[in-house]
């Protein structure tokens, strides 16, 4: 009589059919060990120094040969908006001459750069189609000069520096501002140089006085002492005095206007030396 074989598998058959059967043992042997595998691949074939040189200067190669491909390059630049000085400050900021790739162009750290020219207030970057890289440059406004301890500079309205100056001639267009405070109060300055329209061209330049108030300096060395309030007004009516009296045409060396209802006026060394002759004071030298 013939024995049937035993359809039960055998303890270890049935072990590893249990094994397969667990979800872990399975994710580790289709994923794992591929993995496994091709990490000791590469791990052979880079533990040779020159095969790794070789395989990153061919991935730069890729990645250089991508990212200066013709739509990816900068031809040349376009600036509107800015004056002479300030376009030759934004082209030495470039960091490299054209063409070069887009990639190359850091647009927020340039546009950064630009924005600390003195004459630049605001600035805007585009790479248009067509390879150009298109910068439209809002510059300051130069409204007054002032003068600091680093010399003449060009100021806008805000007071903010628009450029520098090696001497004041060089902007005789420009009202003169100094004294402690004045940057601050360019408004104000300015206010008063327009009200003194009619002595134009004999304004001087204006200086704030312990941060308080003005005094207008016209040529001849003559002052007009400001108050601090209603100054405008103050200076109105000694134009008002100049236009009907002629009073800065004499010899007036300072137009004190710091007290409304008490004006004073001084006269200058000479004039009060020939006062008192004609007085017939003796004057000792």
């Amino acid at each position: 009589m013939t024995r049937r074989a035993d359809p039960a598998p055998s303890r270890w058959a049935y072990k590893v059919q249990r094994l397969w059967l667990t979800p872990v043992f399975r994710t580790g042997l289709r994923t794992g060990l591929p993995v496994l595998v091709v990490a000791l691949v590469a791990g052979i074939y880079l533990g040779n120094e020159q095969r790794r040189a070789d395989l990153f200067a061919g991935i730069e190669g890729i990645k250089r040969d991508f990212q200066e491909r013709p739509e990816f390059m900068v031809q040349m630049m376009s600036v509107d908006g800015a004056n002479e000085k300030t376009l030759k400050a934004i082209h030495e900021l470039m960091p490299a001459n054209f063409p070069l790739s887009s990639f190359d162009l850091n647009l927020g750290e340039l546009r950064d750069k630009i924005r600390g020219i003195d004459a630049v207030k605001d600035v805007t970057l585009q790479i248009r189609s067509g390879g150009v890289l298109q910068v439209n440059v809002t510059e300051r406004i130069p409204v007054a000069l002032w003068r600091g301890p680093e010399g003449v500079e060009v100021i806008d309205a805000e007071g903010v520096r628009a450029d520098k100056l090696g001497t004041r001639i060089e902007r005789p267009d420009l009202p003169l501002i100094v004294g402690e405070g004045a940057k601050q109060n360019v408004p104000e300055a300015l206010e008063l140089i327009a009200a003194a329209a009619p002595l134009k061209e004999r304004v001087r330049g204006i200086v704030r006085v312990s941060n308080r108030r003005w005094d207008l300096v016209l040529d001849r060395d003559q002052r007009i002492l400001l108050p601090e309030d209603d100054a405008i007004r103050a200076l109105e009516r000694v134009i008002a005095l100049e236009q009907a009296k002629e009073l800065l045409t004499r010899d007036v060396a300072v137009v004190d206007m710091r007290l409304a209802d008490r004006p004073t006026i001084r006269m200058t060394e000479t004039a009060h030396k020939e006062l008192l002759r004609v007085r017939g004071v003796k004057i000792e030298d």
